[in-house]
């Protein structure tokens, strides 16, 4: 008898072990959530991060607090993020830098983008722009083109960090165009674009969300979008290509993950609120006003789409000869 009631406690026991976390996880979120953006405030990843929090919040009940941790072209808040407990309370707003580029810029990567994060949702993709301090002389690209050519290493160009995409679209442009400059990097676009606005940089790199207010307002001159198709919102603004550097396109993109292991059911209801906020007309709107493409795209196709942007950066870095060792 003493045998079976300690055969039976034991079996009660493991049913509420595995019935209270159930429960849990069903409750999320009890507390806020950190949402990691691993760039300054003031660029575009931020500015995207902080809309989609602020939507997040109301859908879930609790407050999505934005953290920003720049540094190492966004590995820095990734890596923390990949370590961190898989409970749900800890998300990234993870780049094309993150989960993409540092898979080949590395030889010995901080984090696997597949392996180690569980895809919420792909939000938005978002086109890059070169462009000028209005000051400088060169009003196109084949015009910066030969002027960089007349003075080799005598300019340089801001990006968001080393190994970001923007640092990467610098790169390429200098290889296709075949010209040189020097890359000065900095903890993200805000700073970068405070420098190039105050003409201690003549040239940037840049997401187009973050230009958008400056380009507008005439304190920056675009001079391209870096995609295959001009951006709605600058219709004037030539594609690289239709500028002269052949082959060039690069771009961004916007997406949420957690660290691998984070229950699903919580994964489902982070997906939820994240979609919804895209979807919000408020959101989409402001979103769309600053360049941003909206994705809305669930776990599964996030997954296939980090694996692919693997693949397809991998040769392009190759090309650029871009190097984080």
């Amino acid at each position: 008898m003493k045998k079976m009631f300690a055969g039976a406690a034991v079996g009660m026991a493991a049913l509420i072990a595995a019935i209270v976390p159930a429960r849990a996880q069903s409750d999320f979120p009890t507390q806020p959530i950190t949402l990691v953006v691993p760039f300054a405030a003031g660029g575009s990843t931020d500015l995207v991060g902080r809309l989609v929090a602020q939507r997040m919040s109301q859908e879930l009940g609790q407050q999505v607090l934005v953290d920003n941790r720049a540094g190492a072209g966004g590995n820095l808040g990734a890596t923390a993020v990949a370590q961190a407990q898989p409970d749900g309370y800890t998300i990234l707003m993870g780049t094309i830098a993150t989960h993409a580029l540092s898979a080949s810029l590395y030889s010995n990567p901080p984090f696997d983008p597949v392996e180690d994060f569980e895809p919420i949702a792909w939000l938005v993709t978002v086109p890059n722009v070169l462009a000028v301090n209005p000051q400088f002389p060169a009003q196109t690209v084949e015009e910066l083109v030969a002027l960089l050519k007349e003075n080799p290493d005598e300019y340089v160009y801001a990006s968001s960090g080393n190994g970001s995409p923007l640092h990467l679209s610098g790169e390429l442009f200098k290889a296709l165009a075949e010209v040189d400059m020097v890359h000065v990097p900095y903890q993200g676009s805000g700073p970068a674009l405070v420098d190039v606005i105050g003409g201690q940089v003549p040239i940037i790199f840049d997401n187009l969300p973050s230009s958008t207010e400056p380009i507008k307002s005439g304190q920056l001159r675009a001079l391209a979008v870096t995609t295959t198709e001009r951006a709605a919102t600058f219709p004037d603004v030539p594609t690289m290509q239709e500028a002269g550097i052949e082959g060039y396109e690069t771009n961004t993109w916007n997406a949420l993950f957690a660290p691998a292991g984070t229950p699903p059911e919580v994964v489902a209801k982070l997906t939820e609120a994240a979609l919804a906020a895209v979807a919000d007309p408020g959101v989409a709107a402001r979103l769309e006003e600053v360049g941003a493409i909206i994705v809305g795209a669930g776990p599964e196709e996030l997954g296939e789409h980090v694996r692919a942007e693997v693949e397809r950066w991998a040769p392009v870095v190759e090309r650029a000869g871009a190097r984080m060792d």
